[in-house]
């Protein structure tokens, strides 16, 4: 109770100092000399004092008011005083005719004081919360919020203290905000009102439309028993007519399902066993999007078994929807029995057919097996040595081995893909003739030479004779003969054991009419051999006797059908004799014609850093796109002494070339396929510039586009020589001494 009577007295005194007019401080001394106790009073009075202090520094304002009929206003501080734009409480007093009545803008007061009212006797114990409008001393009206708290005790009466801050911005905030979603509310109704209108207009158009499709659908489709639409993205079918087959998928219900769901439940339940990876193929989502890129419609006849008969079928997929995005289709089934009947008479040759395409599949299938072997044998090596040379970083003798290992995997590696290329070229008939003049003593001299280290590595003996021949200099294609003579000795080389024995012989055997002569190419060894029963399949491209594993010998199993094309594109033939154990003998017989007046071959010396030495300084333009490629090549040419400028694209290239003077750049070399402009648009685009002579600068492509075609389209582009990458580091230079000497 004693506790409660000083808080009643502390308010009390609050409320008396309240009354005292504004900074009156010896009304404050006088006042504390009334009270009976002045001492105990004086310490009451003091806190009260300083507690009206820190109401009027509050930063929100802050309102005690009477809580009678004429709501007069006992304190407002500094704070709110601000709110209302008066300059001291007697303003505020003022414009307010000192009643919180007056503070309210009279549309407001009603609802504020019954808001108030009923919050108050909701809870007596919480802030009562309103929102209301004052009008300031200058006469603009502002948004305020108001919380306040009741007080009732007989020694004060009844008073509220109140907290208010300028809700102005909110609110107006709030307001703008409210009215910009109305209005998109609005902007959404009034498209979606037009959205129907719109519709509703085509609605019977549509529909008519539609109803002419189904009739014409309904005509052209009668001799289809099954009739499903699918939306391949989505991965559903939907039937449109069902046979006593496609009933089962859907239950006998028009109801969509999963597309792979139903292809796969089909194919197992239907389809003869020999045709359902067939089918499956067939019927896969990218397989129709390629088929029906292309065309509009394709088909597939299979068989299948009903009550353990066979009947034949026709599944015909349309494209339906979007031609550059292939995804809605419908599918057509039909029975070709009668058809399929009526050429009986040619199924033994379809049967041969088809036994001979599931061979090549076979043979390819093994192809590919074992060259995935192959290529991870040799990619195997490269990660392994590099992780161990990144081991031992300070051992240079050890990272020099380990190096020696991944030049000769990446080799191993270049190899193959040359081979798979090259059978693909073949294949492709991308093969080309270039017929020119040739002497086959420097061709054959330069193919023992470059194939010599490699037989020393095995201390094989390696002999050419090329006595046998009467006419040396003949025409022909030099490239296709180098490699095909190229693929027997290597072959040879890698299947003799060490301390054997390989031999190259050249002979001329016969001359014809019209300076022909025919000439025979002995490679002879004394290797493994060959068994009698793969004998025949020898230059069949994808076989080989044994793969890497058996035989213990790194090879693809793909230069001798190579070296067949090569012979057979040269008017000629390659023969082969072999025995196990004892070695082979591979003749190649080529009809070739005879230089009349030949001219003296002067065999190529080998460039040395004297014969080069001018080269030094020269500026070259590297125009590739790759990083990685770039920072090699860079470094490699710049190890030469070559002074090095690059552009990352064929556009930055022309645009360096055009901006240079005659003779600072000496050569280009360029990149085919970049980014923005490619390398044979930036090489027409050079040859096309008004300055004569940076239109006659050198360019060499330098490309992974190896292909005969790509060749051609370099020099049609106006490039001087093409050269394929990886970088063969002496042929590269040796194409630079050419044409920068030739200037």
């Amino acid at each position: 109770m004693a506790k409660q009577d000083t808080t009643h007295h502390l308010i009390e005194y609050i409320l008396t100092l309240l009354d005292l007019p504004e900074n009156n401080e010896n009304g404050f001394s006088h006042l504390i000399e009334k009270f009976p106790e002045p001492e105990l009073d004086r310490n009451y009075m003091n806190t009260a004092h300083e507690i009206i202090k820190f109401m009027d520094e509050m930063p929100g304002g802050f309102l005690i008011y009477h809580a009678d009929q004429d709501e007069k206003i006992v304190y407002a501080n500094k704070a709110l005083l601000r709110i209302f734009g008066c300059d001291s409480l007697n303003d505020f007093r003022e414009l307010t005719g000192n009643s919180f009545k007056g503070m309210v803008h009279h549309d407001d007061l009603d609802a504020v004081e019954a808001s108030i009212s009923e919050q108050i006797a909701a809870s007596q114990y919480d802030l009562d919360y309103v929102e209301y409008r004052i009008i300031r001393k200058d006469g603009t009206i502002r948004w305020v919020e108001d919380y306040g708290h009741f007080i009732h005790s007989p020694a004060i009466h009844d008073i509220f203290y109140v907290f208010i801050s300028d809700a102005t911005e909110k609110k107006e905030r709030l307001k703008q905000e409210t009215i910009a979603l109305q209005n998109a509310r609005k902007q959404e109704r009034e498209k979606l009102q037009n959205l129907i209108k719109a519709y509703d207009k085509e609605k019977k158009l549509i529909n008519q439309e539609h109803l002419r499709r189904l009739e014409v659908i309904e005509g052209l489709s009668v001799n289809y028993d099954s009739i499903l639409y699918a939306d391949l993205n989505q991965n559903k079918i939907l039937p449109y007519r069902l046979s006593s087959r496609t009933k089962r998928q859907f239950c006998y219900k028009y109801q969509p399902c999963e597309f792979l769901w139903y292809i796969s439940d089909y194919v197992n339940t239907w389809v003869h066993p020999d045709d359902k990876e067939r089918v499956l193929t067939a019927t896969t989502p990218a397989y129709i999007k390629h088929k029906l890129s292309s065309n509009k419609t394709y088909y597939i006849n299979y068989r299948i078994l009903i009550d353990g008969k066979t009947k034949f079928l026709q599944l015909r997929i349309v494209n339906v929807g979007n031609k550059e995005q292939i995804s809605q289709v419908v599918m057509g089934y039909r029975r070709i029995d009668e058809e399929v009947l009526k050429e009986m008479e040619q199924k033994q040759l379809l049967e041969q057919a088809l036994s001979n395409a599931n061979l090549a599949i076979v043979a390819k299938n093994t192809f590919l097996s074992n060259m995935s072997h192959d290529m991870r044998t040799p990619l195997n090596a490269i990660f392994g040595f590099t992780a161990l040379a990144k081991q031992h970083l300070n051992d240079q003798q050890l990272i020099r081995h380990y190096l020696d290992q991944i030049d000769t995997s990446s080799r191993q590696l270049l190899d193959l893909i040359d081979k798979v290329l090259e059978i693909a070229w073949s294949e492709s008939n991308d093969i080309h003739i270039v017929e020119s003049e040739c002497n086959l003593p420097a061709i054959l001299q330069e193919i023992h030479d470059s194939l010599s280290p490699d037989a020393l590595e095995k201390n094989i003996s390696f002999s050419l004779d090329h006595s046998g021949l009467k006419h040396p200099d003949i025409y022909s294609d030099p490239d296709k003969l180098s490699h095909l003579l190229r693929y027997l000795l290597s072959n040879a080389i890698k299947y003799t054991d060490n301390n054997g024995k390989v031999e190259l012989i050249a002979l001329e055997s016969e001359s014809q009419p019209d300076k022909y002569a025919v000439y025979q190419f002995i490679v002879r060894d004394t290797g493994i051999g060959i068994s009698k029963e793969f004998l025949a399949h020898v230059f069949e491209p994808f076989e080989r006797e044994k793969n890497t594993t058996f035989s213990g010998i790194h090879g693809t199993g793909l230069g001798l059908a190579i070296a067949k094309n090569i012979a057979t594109t040269l008017g000629g033939d390659i023969q082969v004799s072999s025995t196990v154990n004892k070695g082979s003998t591979f003749t190649v017989t080529l009809r070739l014609r005879i230089q009349t007046d030949p001219l003296l071959y002067t065999a190529g010396a080998d460039i040395t850093n004297d014969s080069f030495s001018y080269l030094l300084d020269k500026r070259i333009l590297l125009v590739e796109d790759n990083e990685i490629n770039l920072e090699i090549e860079t470094e490699i040419l710049q190890g030469l002494g070559f002074l090095i400028e690059t552009a990352v694209n064929g556009s930055i290239a022309v645009d360096k070339v055009k901006d240079s003077t005659p003779g600072y750049f000496s050569l280009i070399l360029m990149d085919i396929q970049m980014p923005v402009m490619d390398g044979y648009q930036a090489a027409r685009a050079i040859r096309s510039l008004d300055d004569s002579q940076l239109a006659q600068i050198p360019i060499i492509a330098l490309s992974a586009n190896a292909f005969e075609s790509d060749k051609q389209m370099s020099m049609e582009s106006g490039m001087n020589e093409h050269l394929t990458k990886p970088i063969d580091i002496p042929l590269l230079l040796e194409a630079i001494t050419k044409y920068i000497h030739s200037k």
